[in-house]
């Protein structure tokens, strides 16, 4: 009995060290240690040398978030060129007017009368059906500042009308002194009488369209003049955009601002009223002796 439970025991000893040896059992058992093994190294080795794959966290993966504010801000832009958003953007980033002619301020003079003719004057906005119009006193005009002002005159009477400044009155005219035209005196007195005492003030009108921007004949790349016509209030300033920024054009006396040096000519601009509105026009061409309406106008006030 002791000698066959030995030849088992030895038996079954010769049994597991050939099959511990046998090829397919030794593969089969790294396969399985492998993997955890990879887990684990993912999980807490160093950083490898070559790059890792873009995570939520890794700046490879903000990337396209970056990419997605600039598509978002590229629109920015288009509402400068929007002429309205404009406006609105700029319309308190200057301080009014500090001219002649002053909101709410009421000044005396008296009264004459002219024929119009066809309602052009030294402000140069061409021939006009509407004839409400009068020239103002070469102090007040100041060097065409007051070109396109809507001025409401007052008689003694108590009787008013709404004129607006086209033309200029050289002396004798006085300081507070309307030269209107014949049509409008007629309203305020008889054309007769030839001069009145009066009150006048400036006039923000509600109704009005957008403003317009005109070349001056013979304008060109090198050399230009920009009018503004058609405006709300009075314009105090006419800015061109150039390759150093904005630069204020000088306003001559027959209501042009010039470039003499073409800089800016053709390109956006930037008008500011009395008031310190600021409106932004993109998009005009240099077309001379036209104009070119714009989707703009000043506020009232």
């Amino acid at each position: 009995m002791m000698g066959t439970a030995v030849m088992l025991t030895a038996a079954g000893v010769l049994f597991c060290l050939v099959t511990a040896v046998l090829p397919g059992h030794e593969a089969e058992a790294g396969a399985d240690v492998a993997a955890p093994a990879a887990t684990q190294v993912g999980a807490t080795s160093p950083a490898p040398t070559s790059p890792a794959p873009p995570t939520e966290s890794s700046p490879a993966a903000e990337t396209p978030t970056a990419a997605a504010s600039t598509t978002t801000a590229a629109p920015q832009p288009l509402a400068k060129t929007t002429p309205q958003s404009a406006s609105t953007t700029t319309g308190t980033t200057t301080a009014p007017s500090a001219g002649r002619i002053q909101p709410e301020t009421t000044y005396k003079g008296v009264a004459t009368a002219y024929a119009a003719g066809d309602g052009n004057g030294a402000c140069l906005f061409g021939p006009s059906d509407d004839l409400m119009i009068a020239a103002m006193n070469t102090t007040d005009y100041e060097s065409s500042r007051a070109c396109g002002a809507y001025v409401r005159v007052r008689a003694a009477n108590g009787v008013s009308i709404t004129v607006r400044i086209t033309n200029e009155c050289p002396l004798p005219c006085a300081p507070g002194q309307l030269d209107l035209s014949e049509q409008a005196f007629a309203k305020l007195a008889d054309p007769k009488v030839g001069r009145i005492p009066i009150t006048w003030s400036l006039l923000s009108p509600h109704a009005s369209g957008a403003l317009s921007i005109r070349y001056k004949t013979g304008s060109s790349p090198h050399w230009c003049g920009i009018q503004v016509i058609d405006h709300r209030n009075p314009v105090a300033r006419l800015e061109v955009r150039t390759e150093n920024g904005w630069r204020r054009l000088p306003r001559t006396e027959y209501n042009y601002f010039l470039s003499a040096d073409g800089s800016g000519c053709g390109g956006a601009m930037r008008i500011t009223d009395i008031y310190g509105e600021q409106l932004t026009v993109d998009g005009t061409s240099l077309l001379p002796n036209v104009a070119q309406r714009t989707r703009v106008q000043f506020a009232p006030h």
